[in-house]
């Protein structure tokens, strides 16, 4: 019974996409293109050698994107498990560990922002 929250919720979330998806389809414009079957890398059109160098921003901007999802596989059981086990409450070493990680997070993340990884050129 303790997982038919999370079964139901999982259902919901899968059905919202596939339902998305599928008027996408149906509704969605069809005009094909060249340009539009063009294979699209990295943010540079693929006309030139394999070996062409790279933006390192697309590189940057993909790790950062890493770090805050794997943030989140580490917060949502930590949730879980810290609301069953009543650790919300103030004066609970779980709850400022976890405020701690979200910080040094936090600080990496204003770190990059001010280094201009978050712009596009």
């Amino acid at each position: 019974m303790h997982g038919l929250p999370i079964f139901l919720f999982a259902a919901i979330a899968t059905g919202m996409a596939l339902s998305i998806l599928i008027v996408a389809q149906v509704l969605g414009p069809k005009h094909r293109t060249a340009v539009k079957e063009m294979p699209y890398e990295s943010g540079m059109d693929p006309v030139h050698s394999a070996r062409q160098r790279f933006n390192i921003s697309f590189y940057l901007l993909a790790i950062e994107f890493l770090v805050f999802d794997v943030e989140l596989l580490f917060l949502y059981p930590w949730a879980v498990a810290a609301h069953e086990a009543g650790a919300f409450g103030p004066g609970h070493a779980v709850f400022y560990a976890v405020m701690g990680f979200i910080g040094v997070l936090l600080v990496g993340f204003v770190y990059t922002w001010r280094k201009g990884v978050f712009q596009w050129n």
